[in-house]
């Protein structure tokens, strides 16, 4: 999820994980710490690159954007994503009109 915001956008940190909990309506909150490992983790196996950004006069703030190995990886991840979220609901809209036993 983290490379899917980064490929909007790049963008710091800190606006990462704001962007990431606005656009699930509040259901993934990442703190500063769980943000940071992540993207420091994604950077070091090539999907990230980190740069540093002016925002004031006395101000910077590391921006990440994704490389074209992080590209790749989130367009395969994706399509992963869209297999198991159909095959669930598949399971789940199956399910709902069928309860044999009494158990869910």
């Amino acid at each position: 999820m983290i490379l899917f915001i980064i490929s909007e956008l790049p963008m710091h940190g800190y606006r990462i994980a704001k962007e990431l909990e606005k656009k699930s309506s509040g259901y993934f909150k990442l703190t500063g710490s769980t943000a940071y490992s992540a993207l420091r983790r994604l950077e070091r196996e090539g999907l990230v690159l980190s740069s540093w950004k002016q925002v004031t006069k006395k101000q910077r703030r590391r921006c990440y954007e994704l490389t074209g190995k992080g590209r790749q990886i989130l367009t395969e991840k994706l399509a992963e994503w869209q297999r198991f979220s159909h095959a669930t609901n598949k399971v789940i809209s199956h399910q709902s009109g069928s309860t044999h036993s009494g158990r869910p």
